[in-house]
């Protein structure tokens, strides 16, 4: 008899997926079990005709030595019919920006070296993900509002500020390490970052290591073999930042020279000024060595790494610098009025020339996901509407009102009017490419000319509307993201995450099922019609859950947001009786976390923040203080910092142990 297996698993570098089957005669007979993306395994096995109470074991093994059997025993009669094995990974994990972390030893600012500390911590409390925000360079100006981390100067480059100075040579001199051993004390005891003052003591450091160092450094062998592995970009982004440094602006189309990219000149800034241009390699081959270390620490500490890829890049940046083909300058990306912002977003970002990335394969995104790669096992997509449709706002308006959904399939005044809608110009804005079609505004309820309709007309005019924004493009973005997303999936071998929250259409869901990308699912964002709070028991399998995230207010500053909807959720989700307390008290946090860690989610990734809150002696008294980001404010200081060390995270063993049991006992 022959019976077929697949599972829905995920493995890391250099792991192989096996089952053992043992028949009653106890016979163990072991089949390897193949992949083409580390996701879906299968195999097939042949058993003697009648064999019955077949036990099927899968189990990981790493160069030939069997490392774990987290996906557990499966005592089954195989039959032909039942073939198809699906067992997806149940994990928990901790979300926390690495420019938050804080250690001893740091710097004002968590480091790649704190990285390693915290995976240490969440596996010795069970977890097997640590998920961070974006590590890319963001550096314009080295002022507090290169904070952003998903303004990206670079998608390739790693930010300067995530160098941990400890694993770095020693300043020259005795005074230097005095001088700078002072100051790092002063950053580190800071409630938040102080980005700029940050800025200033690992930019001095490095100056000075530099010019000791530097050329030396650049000479040896490992980095000539770095240089030759990243010569796409590396250069290209010194002298980018040499140029944004001396002129004192990213803004190329401002610098008196070099403001059109070419090779040539390029090369020949290098050459001329070669000691200063260097100084930016030898910045990027340490964070590499450094990042690459702490993503092969949580291989080996079997700890999913989730990175970050933002959507957009900054306007003005090496990348349109370098390859301004693949952009539209004259418009910005953002989002339609959504649970952040009643106003919609405008985030500055230029829109992708998509057909021109078509034709060369989507290289620019493939070739970042495999730089991606050499650190983390997982990553989130921010915002992966945008590889179906983005909001598009034409330059230089400011609101994200004044967009519009690109691509789309706009509406004539023929079709507006034969479903019955009187057209009113001033609820629809006109196609930038073909002026005789037109896309309702997002605003358009709320203008006056949809107050002054009669009942009947503003019936129809909102089946239009529902219509446009929810089902005419269905089909139509199914194709387009179908296009776009498998080769930037399929391109390496990581788990695939979407934050697909917003105006979502059901196309995407179609899309993410069919390549095994994982959603995003937070309770009081529920995407079910006419829910006001999510059913945990219906979060898909492949998904990830959370509580809350870096753009909203933690679970406890939740729950003081809105009083009258903090007591439907105390009454009617948690089944309590009575008035909901002002604060959320710890027990009450404990239950909420439980809830969310026995759902049917695949990964269940909380914030420290709502980690924390399960114990009053460890969490902020103000939760209002726990915010990272407010999506609303565009110059928000993201300087959001743990108020503990991990070195005492490390020693809070009562909650450690909580933690433990709670992950124990919701996602054995």
């Amino acid at each position: 008899m022959q019976i077929q297996f697949k599972i829905e698993y995920y493995t890391q570098w250099g792991e192989e997926l096996h089952v053992a089957l043992c028949c009653a005669d106890g016979v163990m007979t072991d089949y390897k079990l193949t992949t083409t993306d580390g996701r879906i395994w299968s195999g097939r096995a042949e058993l003697p005709d009648g064999a019955a109470d077949v036990e099927y074991r899968y189990y990981v093994t790493r160069d030939g030595v069997e490392i774990r059997r987290e996906v557990g025993c499966m005592p089954h009669t195989p039959c032909a019919a039942q073939d198809w094995w699906r067992e997806p990974m149940r994990a928990a994990g901790v979300a926390i920006p690495v420019f938050s972390l804080k250690s001893e030893g740091s710097q004002g600012v968590g480091d790649f070296g704190d990285l390693s500390k915290m995976i240490d911590w969440a596996a010795s409390v069970g977890m097997k993900a640590v998920q961070v925000l974006p590590v890319n360079d963001t550096t314009a100006a080295h002022v507090w509002t290169d904070s952003y981390p998903y303004n990206l100067m670079s998608v390739n480059a790693l930010h300067p500020q995530y160098i941990d100075l400890r694993q770095m040579t020693p300043l020259p001199t005795k005074r230097e390490m005095a001088d700078y051993e002072r100051e790092r004390r002063r950053l580190n005891r800071l409630p938040q970052v102080d980005y700029e003052a940050v800025e200033a003591l690992k930019q001095g450091y490095l100056h000075s290591l530099y010019k000791v160092e530097g050329e030396r450094t650049l000479r040896s062998a490992p980095y000539r073999r770095y240089a030759k592995e990243n010569s796409e970009w590396l250069i290209t982004y010194a002298v980018f930042s040499f140029l944004r440094d001396a002129y004192g602006t990213p803004d190329y189309t401002q610098w008196p020279e070099h403001g059109t990219y070419t090779d040539a000149d390029v090369a020949r800034v290098a050459k001329a000024h070669a000691a200063e241009v260097g100084f930016y390699c030898y910045v990027q081959y340490h964070l590499h060595r450094q990042l690459r270390a702490a993503g092969r620490h949580a291989r080996r500490r079997g700890i999913v790494l989730k990175g970050d890829i933002p959507i957009g890049v900054s306007r003005r940046c090496v990348e349109t610098w370098q390859h301004p083909h693949y952009f539209n300058l004259d418009c910005q990306t953002g989002a339609p009025p959504d649970f952040f912002s009643q106003d919609g977003q405008n985030w500055g970002f230029p829109t992708y020339n998509w057909s021109v990335m078509e034709k060369d394969g989507y290289s620019w995104w493939t070739r970042r996901m495999s730089r991606m790669s050499q650190y983390f096992s997982a990553y989130r997509i921010d915002h992966i509407l945008g590889f179906f449709r983005i909001w598009e706002i034409p330059h230089p308006h400011r609101t994200g009102l004044c967009g519009h959904f690109a691509p789309a399939m706009p509406l004539s005044r023929e079709e507006i009017e034969g479903r019955g809608v009187t057209f009113c110009r001033e609820m629809y804005l006109q196609d930038l490419n073909n002026p005789s079609l037109y896309h309702p505004r997002i605003s358009a309820k709320s203008e006056e000319a949809y107050k002054q309709m009669t009942d009947e007309e503003r019936r129809r005019f909102d089946a239009l509307y529902e219509d446009f924004f929810y089902h005419r493009h269905n089909q139509f973005w199914y194709d387009v993201a179908m296009h776009r997303l498998p080769p930037v999936v399929h391109a390496i071998q990581m788990i695939a995450c979407g934050e697909d929250l917003g105006m979502v259409p059901e196309c995407v869901g179609w899309v993410m099922r069919q390549l095994g990308i994982l959603s995003l699912e937070i309770q009081s964002m529920p995407k079910e019609m006419g829910l006001e709070f999510g059913i945990l028991s219906h979060n898909p399998q492949l998904s990830v859950c959370t509580i809350s995230s870096h753009d909203t207010a933690s679970m406890r500053g939740w729950w003081e947001e809105d009083a009258e909807r903090t007591q439907r959720y105390y009454n009617h989700v948690l089944g309590m009786a009575g008035a909901a307390p002002a604060k959320m008290p710890a027990d009450v946090c404990r239950r909420v976390l439980a809830d969310h860690l026995a759902c049917p989610s695949a990964l269940c990734i909380l914030t420290l923040q709502d980690w924390l809150a399960i114990d009053p002696r460890l969490r902020l008294d103000d939760p209002s203080k726990e915010r990272i980001n407010i999506p609303a404010n565009p110059r928000h200081y993201w300087r959001y910092r743990m108020h503990l060390t991990l070195e005492q995270l490390m020693h809070a063993n009562e909650f450690n142990n909580n933690v433990k049991q709670l992950i124990e006992t919701t996602r054995p």
